[in-house]
């Protein structure tokens, strides 16, 4: 069996044999059409002609600042697709566009696990909506935690171990950076999972973060491994988290089947725009630089923080928050709340701590002073 039959051989059978819904903008555009209301005439979606709100004129086009909004959007924007597959250094058919990353892990689960079957492995303490949406679909969770002797690594051994011992694990995820950690996770521990697992499981790499770690992402693995997926946003890099951005980075057979349970219209026009605009060529630069920015206030914050009483431990951190050990985190988080600077408590996934985004100069220097008297 090919790589690529072992990996659609996974797939729920089910999902496979599913006729997909066909809206009407995706008949269109198939068929050559774009959605320019000034160069058609669209008779075909049930749409009002009109946006009656006259705050929300639909006569005018989008690239006078003003949108179309009575008119579907392609479901996959040819333009932001092609913009996002050169940002991510990929195929345009290794794309698919979703809101937010979040959606692109509710598709996973959709399309490979089976209620009361089939189970996902995740290595806490990790981003807690895997295992929510393996809970929505009826899958069951399987864990491996991270060493947190060694900074929370992987431990590829024992992740290889149980998903040999449970075969009804059908996706592996893992985050890189790691939330709440702020570690990548080792690259050859990741491939070597990736490689050991081709055939049994589909490896998902969430890097929503790998844009402030100065990593490479593994994306460029996809075509050799068609086993494994990688999960990217416009959310924190890009500053668009309003806006629920997501890409999911995968094989195009892969994308093939996650394209027949998509909902027909997932990116919003006023969202596409707003995508549009944060991939400009100055927008990616004005990006990149704060990325900079973010990641010195991150070491200075981190050793800032160092220095105060209240701060027991602050682990490594490749992304753009930092987990700090405290002495007693509820009460840390009053005295927080007290002086408005809000921040996450997570002593349910590691006692007395909490997660810190790297903010401003001005909001790192609030938590510092609010900390200082803790």
């Amino acid at each position: 069996m090919n790589p690529v039959d072992s990996v659609l051989s996974l797939v729920r059978p089910e999902i496979l044999a599913l006729t997909p819904y066909s809206s009407a903008r995706k008949e269109a555009v198939a068929d050559g059409a774009r959605p320019e209301p000034s160069r058609r005439v669209w008779l075909d979606a049930n749409e009002s002609p009109k946006t009656p709100a006259a705050s929300l004129p639909s006569e005018a086009s989008a690239k006078d600042g003003r949108l179309n909004l009575n008119r579907y959007p392609e479901p996959q924007p040819a333009e932001l697709v092609a913009l996002l597959a050169a940002l991510y250094g990929v195929a345009p058919a290794q794309v698919l566009v979703t809101r937010g990353s979040d959606e692109g892990i509710d598709l996973l689960l959709r399309a490979f696990c089976r209620a009361g079957q089939d189970a996902i492995l995740a290595t806490p303490p990790t981003y807690g909506m895997y295992a929510v949406a393996a809970g929505i679909q009826g899958a069951r969770l399987v864990t491996v935690p991270l060493v947190r002797e060694r900074d929370f690594a992987l431990d590829a051994d024992a992740v290889l171990a149980a998903v040999r011992a449970e075969p009804a694990v059908k996706l592996v995820f893992l985050c890189s950076p790691n939330n709440p950690t702020g570690r990548l996770l080792e690259r050859s521990a990741v491939l070597r999972i990736v490689r050991e697992l081709a055939g049994r499981a589909v490896v998902v790499v969430d890097e929503a973060y790998v844009d402030f770690s100065g990593a490479p992402s593994l994306a460029a693995e996809i075509t050799a491994h068609p086993n494994l997926v990688v999960l990217r946003t416009l959310s924190k890099a890009y500053g668009l988290a309003g806006a629920r951005v997501g890409t999911t980075l995968a094989h195009p057979a892969v994308i093939g089947v996650l394209q027949k349970i998509i909902a027909p219209y997932p990116i919003p026009t006023p969202v596409l725009q707003a995508a549009l605009a944060a991939l400009t060529p100055d927008a990616q630069a004005a990006a990149r630089e704060s990325i900079r920015t973010l990641v010195a206030e991150r070491t200075r914050l981190a050793a800032a923080l160092a220095a105060l009483p209240a701060v027991k431990k602050i682990w490594p951190s490749d992304a753009n928050f930092l987990l700090v050990a405290v002495s007693d985190s509820a009460r840390v988080m009053a005295a927080g709340r007290a002086a408005g600077v809000i921040w996450r408590d997570r002593t349910k996934d590691v006692p007395n701590t909490i997660r810190i985004t790297v903010g401003t100069a001005a909001e790192n220097n609030a938590t510092l002073e609010v900390l200082s008297r803790v």
